[in-house]
């Protein structure tokens, strides 16, 4: 091997090495703490540079996304002959045996695809870089998990930055290899066993079942920009930058090919960091959601065609999602009901690693709350049934909360949970008696209010996790109570009054089984959401 391929090894190898391997202790690889939300956390041009990167690191982008995002628009073909030219040919992996038991339990109604952007340089892609033995593994800068609501208006796509330190479990890898569990950076699960040892180890991470992947390489990324038409984008000022091979003047760019593929992969810019670059990947797939689901392709037979053959030979995706006919015709149907406004893109929440201001840790409790919004995002919203009652709105339910545990603090706790998602709780206290803890935790109404108090206790009993408990008629007399104080102000309600319908007792028992988290992105992360309002030029 020569020196120049030699010194291209070791940059690649080096870059999913983990503090540990370096002299830095593991202890702290864990998330720190967080009193506030993410904003920009560490100096930008230290955050998530790495070190001994030189001019050969090639960013991969979010082209995987543009893959699946023409995969979600397939069913408007409408033709079942189409999907199966399209898909025919399709590389795929059977996962069958290789993610283990031990995984989150599957969701129905939502669909969680991981997307990975490859920068082998087999085939057509040696031209971007060094050329690697099949030793030296695959590499990715791009992991994203697309989100797809159950009633399939909308998606969310989070992005997870490479240089991320964390627990990477034991794994068995693509060719049925064990590799063992340790602290790395994220990326190194691809990198040591592909995408089977990836898909478990943000699982674990993240406590989201990943139901599918779409994989994508460099020169994919480039046919599906070219089937597109191209991409707008915006430069705040010119570039000029080898590794990308980009050279521009300031303003608005028509982006396609080689220019679009030097432009996801630009990292000399802005303030030079890795988020800065996933920045302006999510800005750019915004736009490419908002061209493959305008009615400029939708409407145009044609274009589709050509647009999805190309997805289709640009991507490798698993067996189970390019064979079952069902499923993927099904996503691609409703897709027509997903528009621009309703795709957000955002980067899990992180800050500078404290062993390493070069590495990137995930800060909670801001990023459980991402990944608990998207795991709680399973129910389909039943049509309209014209006969029925307006559904109770949380703004409209006062709140009782009493603890009827040992557990000391949780009415406290519950009630901020619960008045964090709009319901308007009025006093807390204690409910256990003196033989010992309620053993079922209950949601409660007054007799006296059994016309209305069901539907309103069953606003409630629909954000405790489980399974859905009935409201029961009956009060219960607290041993103690005292005026709920929240810990935040709330909002004010929309017609300025207070709420005066019936009143509502959540007793918790020995059960509790927790608040369910709403699935939305929380509020202290909004401005850090890509969507269709987002100013390119910023």
């Amino acid at each position: 091997m020569s020196d120049h391929r030699q010194a291209a090894v070791r940059d690649r190898r080096a870059e999913t090495t983990s503090p540990g391997r370096r002299g830095v202790r593991r202890a702290g690889a864990q998330t720190p703490p967080a009193s506030a939300p993410p904003t920009e956390p560490m100096s930008p041009r230290k955050a998530s540079k790495g070190r001994g990167r030189g001019p050969r690191r090639l960013g991969v982008g979010a082209w995987a996304s543009i893959a699946a995002t023409g995969l979600l628009v397939l069913g408007t073909l409408g033709g079942y002959k189409v999907y199966r030219d399209a898909l025919g040919g399709v590389e795929t992996l059977d996962l069958s045996g290789k993610l283990g038991n031990n995984r989150p339990a599957p969701v129905k109604g939502a669909l969680n695809v991981l997307i990975v952007g490859s920068d082998t340089r087999e085939g057509d892609n040696h031209k971007y870089g060094q050329e690697w033995t099949a030793s030296d593994g695959k590499r990715t800068d791009t992991i994203i998990l697309m989100h797809i609501a159950p009633d399939r208006d909308k998606a969310t796509f989070v992005s997870f930055p490479r240089d991320s330190m964390v627990d990477m479990p034991a794994c068995t890898s693509e060719t049925g290899q064990q590799v063992a569990a340790r602290t790395e950076m994220i990326n190194a699960a691809y990198n040591e066993g592909g995408i089977t040892c990836t898909i478990t180890t943000l699982e674990a991470l993240t406590d989201i079942h990943i139901d599918h992947f779409v994989e994508v390489d460099f020169t994919g990324f480039k046919n599906i920009v070219n089937a597109l038409g191209g991409i707008r984008v915006c430069l705040t000022k010119p570039v000029d930058d080898k590794d990308s091979k980009l050279t521009l003047p300031a303003g608005w760019h028509l982006l396609a090919g080689e220019k679009a593929l030097g432009y996801v992969r630009l990292r000399n810019y802005g303030d030079g960091s890795d988020i800065g670059r996933i920045k302006r990947q999510q800005v750019f797939l915004s736009q490419v959601v908002k061209k493959a689901t305008s009615s400029e392709l939708l409407t145009d037979p044609a274009k589709m065609v050509n647009f999805i053959n190309t997805a289709a030979k640009s991507v490798r995706m698993d067996e189970e999602l390019a064979r079952d006919t069902g499923t993927l015709l099904k996503i691609g149907q409703s897709a027509q009901k997903l528009t621009a406004s309703g795709v957000k893109l955002i980067t899990v929440p992180w800050g500078p690693h404290p062993d390493d201001p070069n590495r990137v840790a995930w800060v909670q409790p801001y990023a459980n709350q991402l990944f608990a919004a998207i795991k709680n995002d399973t129910e389909v919203t039943p049509p309209p049934d014209p006969k029925a009652k307006p559904a109770v709105k949380r703004e409209q339910v006062r709140l009782q909360v009493f603890n009827g545990t040992d557990t000391p603090g949780r009415a406290k706790q519950v009630a901020d949970e619960l008045a964090d998602q709009g319901f308007v709780v009025t006093h807390v206290g204690n409910a256990r008696p003196a033989t010992g803890n309620v053993p079922t935790t209950t949601v409660r109404y007054a007799k006296k209010d059994a016309d209305e108090g069901a539907s309103y206790g069953d606003a409630v009993a629909a954000r405790l996790s489980g399974d859905k408990r009935a409201p029961v008629p009956g009060k219960v007399k607290p041993l103690t109570t005292e005026k709920y104080v929240p810990t935040v102000a709330p909002p004010p309600t929309a017609d300025g009054k207070a709420p005066d319908g019936p009143i509502i007792q959540l007793i918790i028992g020995a059960d509790w089984p927790g608040v369910r988290a709403l699935p939305k992105i929380p509020d202290a992360l909004t401005d850090k959401v890509v969507d269709s309002k987002t100013n390119p030029c910023t």
